[in-house]
C-alpha cells in the first residue's frame, strides 16, 4: 500500500518528537504492508514549513530505514494567502514527491465560497489539489455538495483510514463509508502521528473496505490512486458519483 500523509518527520509539528519515534512509525508502516509513504509535515499558521530541513530529516529517516520502505517529501497545505503566494514561487517543495499533487487542509471554521476559485486556479497551474479529511470537517460534512464540486473542477479527496473505524467520532465515521459508497473518495491515507493513538495504519481499513465494496475499490483507494499521486501521474480510478446532493446556495457556506 501507498500512504500519501502522514506526519512522520520528528520535531517539525505535532507528530513524533525523535528520530527513534520517528523510527518506530516506519516500522510499523513497514509491518502494515506500506511499501511507499509521504512524510507530509503541516504547512501552517502554526506550523513553519521548510523544505530543506524536511528533506534533511527525510534523508536520515531513509538513510536508516533502507530499501525497506521509500519515503519522499509533501506536506499538509493549510491555503492561507502566504502559503498561495508561496506555493505560486514555487510549487515543487510543497507537492507530494515534488510532483503535481498537494494536499491541501480546509479551516474547521470558516471555508470562504472564493475557495472555489482558488481550488480552480490551482488546477490552472497544472496542480491537483488534495482534500484532505473532508469527513473530519464539520462544514464540508454538512455541505458535502461542496466537495462534489470539487471534484469535478479535478481534485482529489483523501479520508483518514482511522476515520472509517469511528477513530475520529461517529459522523466522521459513517460520512466516510457513505462518501465511499457514493463514489466522493479516490485516496485513503493514515494521517498518522505515532505508533499509538494516531498510528500508520492501513491493513484492516483495507480489508473493511474489500469486504464491503470489493478489492477492485480497496485496491484504488489504498494502492493504485496513491502510487499515481505518489508518481505525478493520472489517477487510474476517478469517482462516478452517485445521488450527489442538491446545489445550495454559497451564502449559506461559511
Amino acid at each position: 500500500m501507498v500512504d500519501i500523509h502522514c506526519h512522520i518527520l520528528p520535531g517539525l509539528d505535532d507528530g513524533p518528537a525523535t528520530m527513534e519515534e520517528s523510527l518506530r512509525m516506519a516500522e510499523n508502516a513497514i509491518s502494515e504492508g506500506i511499501t511507499h509513504l509521504v512524510a507530509t509535515p503541516h504547512c501552517s499558521d502554526e506550523f513553519e514549513f521548510h523544505y530543506d530541513r524536511v528533506l534533511e530529516l527525510r534523508n536520515e529517516l531513509q538513510s536508516a530505514v533502507g530499501s525497506k520502505l521509500e519515503i519522499a517529501t509533501g506536506c499538509d497545505f493549510h491555503l492561507s494567502p502566504e502559503n498561495l503566494a508561496a506555493l505560486r514561487f514555487d510549487a515543487s517543495p510543497f507537492c507530494i514527491n515534488r510532483k503535481s499533487y498537494l494536499l491541501v487542509e480546509f479551516n474547521e471554521f470558516a471555508i470562504p465560497s472564493l475557495m472555489d476559485q482558488t481550488l480552480h486556479d490551482l488546477r490552472l497551474r497544472g496542480l491537483y489539489p488534495v482534500v484532505t479529511h473532508p469527513e473530519r470537517n464539520r462544514i464540508l460534512c454538512a455541505h458535502p455538495e461542496r466537495v462534489v464540486e470539487w471534484i469535478r473542477l479535478g481534485c482529489c479527496v483523501q479520508i483518514t483510514a482511522g476515520a472509517l473505524l469511528g477513530s475520529f467520532g461517529s459522523t466522521a465515521k459513517e460520512t466516510a463509508w457513505s462518501w465511499i459508497e457514493r463514489g466522493m473518495v479516490q485516496i485513503v491515507a493514515s494521517d498518522g502521528h505515532n505508533t499509538t493513538r494516531r498510528p500508520l495504519a492501513l491493513k484492516h481499513t483495507f480489508s473493511l473496505v474489500a469486504e464491503k465494496f470489493g478489492r477492485e475499490i480497496a485496491d484504488a483507494l489504498f494502492v493504485k490512486n496513491p502510487r499515481a499521486a505518489y508518481d505525478g501521474a493520472s489517477l487510474p480510478q476517478m469517482p462516478h458519483i452517485q445521488a450527489a446532493p442538491a446545489r445550495r446556495k454559497r451564502f449559506f457556506f461559511f
